[in-house]
């Protein structure tokens, strides 16, 4: 970069310029928000047929390429940022050089010309002269300039190549930083088409990627997030950020804030959005690469008849060959299908009153992690954070999804007005199967710190005028990891709800952390979990909810088996509903057992 275009260079322009994105980006926001909310729900309210579903599909389209622009604007901002930022650290130095070249003339290409002078003692007064600075020296060529400006008969040359050289460091600055952020902002173009496509996100990652290595030095200025992981810091760093730092970091670092409990439940939202979108992306990326390397085999045979050995005419099986690949194309699948079971979440808002959805936490990783909530929790008067148990991952969490929309519809019809928000916690690392890993604890000891952050920011996050109500429901091996949570630190809830429970780590109701009375516990016909649990579930320390000396609140189940406990309609269900809006008096409980008669102790020995 020459002289004349850093002393022209206007920093503001670029940080103008950022803001303007910054700003199309919150529009665009604003306008997916409405699309998906208010639009498509409101539709999904009154409209049904063919043609509403095809507007439906339009819609969800519009509203990905407003998150799309939204996504991208960010980038965008944050990299011009950064370039202004290090555009005006070069700009300082040339303007600081500048300004020091008393008595010397700074030309239009850098040189600096110096005034005739004299060095005392000398009897000639020595000519003046121009000279032109290098940048980045060495110590062996600052001692060479050093030698000549004592050699100099001229007592202004030497100043005059010190501000010469300190003019084309800044110039190099500059140089370098344009040579930096050129083909990074030039790739921040999008495909000239209305789709927005997998290649699309992947590029997105790709583009923050750059930008965020880029911008380290912009990015450095803003202070990072305490690394306690407490909810109260978390929400206390995020408060003492400008708008601009705000939407720095979640541009280039949408993990980290969609993750951060504590924080305000759409910022969370917001940012957790943008990591499915791209996780979206690169998974269906990866799986067409799949289906490339591994095309389909024929999938029917004929059949043989076992008994003869012979093939049987007009009848066909699917093939051994196809069997396996099928299995194996749905394990490459699994994660997609997880992820479109948040999406379709988000495009069922609306559907029998059913409200904004919010991603509280998202993960690709490993098995994968997700929160998902039904309602704002942080307005919610009522608050239910369901846990669930063995095998639980992100390719599988439809059922625990459609799980907490079922407690919130029930709980919704009972609350009397007052809102409620009913969550998904998928934020450990679940037992994988029941023989293999379900009997171990450490899958609860580990997830439970989790938990506990995630309540305390609930707590921290909320903006209403009095504490919500809290409700934890967890079924199977989700219960241990309560238990646990409870054993860990303080559980923040109200009431604890259990169901189909293997065994918690507490020994008795009165150790789980809420007041007397607020422990529940379910266990339907037919359910052999708990049985798991009172006959060797992992040895000592899992205690049974639903025994009676454990003194929990023995709920009336009119479900049968291990997942039936949410099913619509259900008294299991109606009893969890009533439970998380406070209405625990309604409850319908079991009778207690009769105590048996000294006849029948002598008799059953």
């Amino acid at each position: 970069m020459d002289y004349a275009t850093l002393k022209a260079f206007k920093p503001s322009e670029y940080e103008d310029a950022a803001d303007g994105y910054r700003s199309m980006g919150n529009v665009a926001q604003a306008a997916k928000d409405r699309v998906e909310n208010t639009v498509a729900a409101g539709m999904r309210k009154t409209l049904q047929g063919d043609a509403a579903e095809a507007a439906q599909k339009q819609l969800q389209a519009l509203a990905k390429n407003f998150h799309y622009i939204q996504t991208e604007c960010g980038v965008i901002s944050t990299a011009l940022n950064g370039f202004a930022y290090d555009m005006a650290a070069a700009k300082r130095k040339l303007d600081t050089a500048i300004g020091d070249a008393q008595g010397c003339t700074v030309n239009p290409d850098g040189s600096v010309t110096f005034p005739a002078g004299q060095k005392p003692g000398d009897e000639k007064v020595a000519d003046g002269g121009t000279v032109t600075g290098s940048a980045g020296g060495s110590p062996t060529s600052d001692a060479l300039e050093r030698q000549a400006a004592n050699i100099h008969p001229n007592p202004n040359y030497g100043k005059a190549m010190g501000y010469a050289n300190r003019i084309a460091d800044a110039l190099k600055e500059a140089t370098d930083a344009d040579t930096k952020w050129a083909p990074k902002i030039q790739a921040l173009k999008a495909d000239d088409d209305l789709t927005v496509s997998a290649r699309d996100w992947t590029d997105v990652t790709s583009d923050t990627g750059g930008v965020r290595e880029a911008a380290d030095a912009y990015l450095d200025t803003i202070k990072p997030p305490p690394k306690n992981d407490l909810p109260q810091d978390n929400a206390n760093w995020w408060n003492g950020l400008s708008e601009e730092q705000r939407a720095a970091y979640v541009s280039m670092h949408p993990a980290s804030i969609g993750a951060l409990d504590g924080l305000p439940s759409a910022v969370r939202d917001d940012a957790n959005r943008m990591v499915l979108a791209e996780a979206r992306g690169a998974a269906q990326l990866e799986y067409d690469t799949w289906l490339k390397k591994h095309p389909e085999p024929t999938r029917h045979t004929d059949y043989i008849n076992p008994m003869t050995g012979t093939i049987m005419k007009g009848v066909k099986v699917d093939s051994v060959a196809w069997k396996e690949w099928e299995e194996a194309r749905k394990s490459a699948h699994k994660s997609i299908d997880g992820m479109d079971a948040i999406q379709n979440r988000f495009d069922q808002t609306g559907t029998k009153g059913l409200p904004e959805a919010y991603l509280l936490g998202f993960s690709a990783e490993g098995d994968g992690r997700a929160i998902l909530a039904n309602g704002n929790p942080d307005t919610a008067d009522h608050q239910s954070v369901y846990v669930p148990g063995t095998t639980a991952e992100l390719g599988k969490i439809e059922g625990d999804i459609n799980r907490s929309v079922n407690v919130w519809r029930s709980a919704d019809d009972n609350a009397d007005g007052e809102s409620v928000s009913s969550i998904t916690w998928l934020g450990y690392d679940a037992p994988d199967s029941v023989p293999k890993d379900a009997p171990f604890e450490h899958y609860a000891y580990d997830g439970a710190p989790a938990l506990n952050r995630f309540l305390d920011g609930l707590e921290t996050s909320h903006t209403g005028d009095t504490a919500p109500h809290r409700t934890v429901i967890s079924h199977s091996y989700g219960t241990t990891l309560v238990g646990a949570a409870a054993q860990a630190g303080d559980l923040n809830a109200d009431d604890v709800v259990f169901a189909g429970s293997p065994g918690v780590k507490v020994s008795g109701a009165e150790e789980m952390d809420v007041p007397k009375g607020h422990v529940w516990n379910e266990e339907a016909e037919g359910d052999v979990v708990p049985d798991l649990g009172r006959y060797g579930h992992g040895g000592d320390g899992f205690r049974i909810p639903s025994d009676e000396k454990f003194g929990a609140n023995q709920m009336t189940t009119d479900t049968e088996g291990h997942s039936g406990y949410w099913d619509e309609g259900s008294t299991s269900l109606q009893n969890q509903a009533l439970v998380v809006v406070g209405k625990g008096e309604d409850v319908a409980l079991k009778p207690p057992p009769n105590p048996l008669t000294s006849e029948e102790v002598l008799r059953s020995k």
